[in-house]
């Protein structure tokens, strides 16, 4: 989460010449320094026609089963096919489940990806960590979010962070590994802005848009005088004080708290009463509207995460027996809520002449076993599993690969999580063939060798 004192300091890169820096220097109204400066420049850095483009990203904590949801089997086993019956859409020839009749409504709107599966452990944060990054977190090196690359490289928009995650970050997943929501060797200013608040309560603000009362508005002025100083003096920029205090952190809290911009994105009470309730007036459903209004006001990159933790509450993590849910309570709690706020949300970015330059990635750590298991649940299975895309240039109605008879494994197009994140890269016009300053300062690929975007879905 973004903090608003910080120790860091403000570096030059190696190399840089004056001419880059002047050039930063009138970049730096946009929020984009030297360094993302430096690093996007290379190959190309954006698709001028997908500059505005803006993306949301809906983890599905807890892992929702492929065969009780987007890829039933209706003629396996019962064991196998699970209680529920499939339904037709709006999309000819895709048949989706009887739990997500808004889905089925909209279902042009969006394209499933029936293949997805990955190597990582059974195990919910190990699978966080590989489906927002790309990467196991191994050796150590614990790779940035999807969202807090697109930040480093394209900056921000306006007054609001590049990249928010909401309600909050993930909780506990049980293995004790990072959970992928942050901005890993890039640095703690790259971490997102992580709302810590339901938006869904009468009482919902936005803590961090006041200055805490031990920063005074004196304080904070002269820290804005401080920067202005900063911008202004470009040659000695390296060797002043000043600099070395403004580090990205104080810039981002400082822009997000003094913004009428940003106070406004994020005031639902501005919203009509029948907008909030066509949403759902629960957690996730005023979620995916905040989404909106976020983007709509100039955010690139927005997290929302279905649930919390797979521990204290009804999630995706049908297991089938307490703690965990089971299918019923998937069907009567968990389905209805996801169906109407996504739903709401594409409808919501159609009307607005929005979805074209917004993608809409729907993702999970992994799937559910092919076999209902004895207390009536699915366990974890990242053999096989179902995400999807809608907007940022995506065609709907598509669905791309296929799983076997029983869900188990891929039977056409498998696809690994490198290449979710190189569609999404793609969608918001990044050259995936790019690299980051990595670790110990070594080049490191925005996408792993080999892997591209999911081309099927363009």
């Amino acid at each position: 989460m973004l903090t608003f004192i910080g120790d860091g300091s403000a570096q030059m890169c190696n190399g840089a010449t004056r001419r880059d820096f002047l050039q930063v220097g009138a970049l730096g109204a946009v929020g984009l320094g030297l360094p993302q400066y430096l690093a996007a420049s290379e190959a190309g850095k954006i698709d001028p026609t997908k500059k505005n483009r803006s993306a949301i990203m809906i983890f599905n904590l807890g892992a929702p089963s492929q065969l009780d949801t987007f890829d039933m089997k209706p003629d396996a086993p019962l064991e196998v096919r699970g209680p529920f019956k499939p339904i037709p859409t709006k999309a000819s020839g895709i048949q989706i489940s009887e739990i997500f009749p808004r889905h089925a409504e909209i279902a042009d709107r969006f394209s499933l990806v029936r293949s997805c599966f990955h190597r990582g452990a059974a195990v919910h944060d190990a699978g966080w960590q590989i489906m927002q990054t790309g990467r196991q977190f191994q050796g150590g090196v614990n790779t940035p979010h999807v969202g807090s690359v697109l930040g480093y490289l394209l900056g921000r928009r306006s007054d609001l962070p590049p990249h928010v995650v909401l309600p909050e970050t993930m909780g506990r997943g049980g293995g004790n590994l990072p959970n992928g929501q942050a901005g890993g060797f890039l640095g703690k200013a790259h971490d997102p802005f992580s709302l810590m608040a339901d938006p869904s309560k009468a009482d919902f603000k936005v803590p961090d848009l006041l200055p805490p009362e031990s920063i005074g508005t004196a304080r904070l002025e002269r820290r804005r005088r401080m920067r202005d100083i900063v911008d202004s003096t470009v040659q000695s920029f390296e060797a002043s004080e000043s600099a070395k205090m403004m580090d990205d952190n104080f810039q981002a809290a400082y822009r997000l708290m003094t913004s009428t911009q940003a106070r406004e994105a994020f005031n639902l009470t501005a919203e009509p009463a029948a907008v909030r309730e066509r949403y759902g007036m629960n957690r996730f459903g005023q979620c995916c509207l905040l989404a909106r209004r976020l983007v709509e006001a100039g955010v690139r990159f927005v997290t929302i995460n279905t649930f919390l933790t797979v521990f204290d509450e009804i999630t995706w993590d049908i297991h089938g027996s307490k703690p965990f849910t089971s299918i019923d309570g998937m069907k009567n709690i968990v389905a209805p809520m996801y169906d109407q706020g996504y739903s709401a949300l594409i409808e919501d970015l159609v009307q607005r002449g929005m979805l074209d330059d917004t993608l809409v990635c729907n993702v999970a750590e992994f799937g559910r076993t092919p076999k209902v298991n004895p207390a009536g649940g699915r366990d974890h299975w990242p053999g096989c599993f179902t995400v999807y895309f809608a907007g940022g240039g995506v065609q709907g109605g598509r669905v791309v690969g296929a799983s076997d008879p029983i869900g188990a494994v891929p039977a056409d197009r498998p696809t690994e999580p490198p290449e979710i994140i190189a569609t999404i890269f793609h969608a918001m016009g990044l050259n995936i063939e790019s690299h980051l300053p990595g670790p110990a300062g070594r080049p490191f690929p925005l996408v792993d060798f080999g892997f591209r975007e999911i081309r099927e879905l363009f």
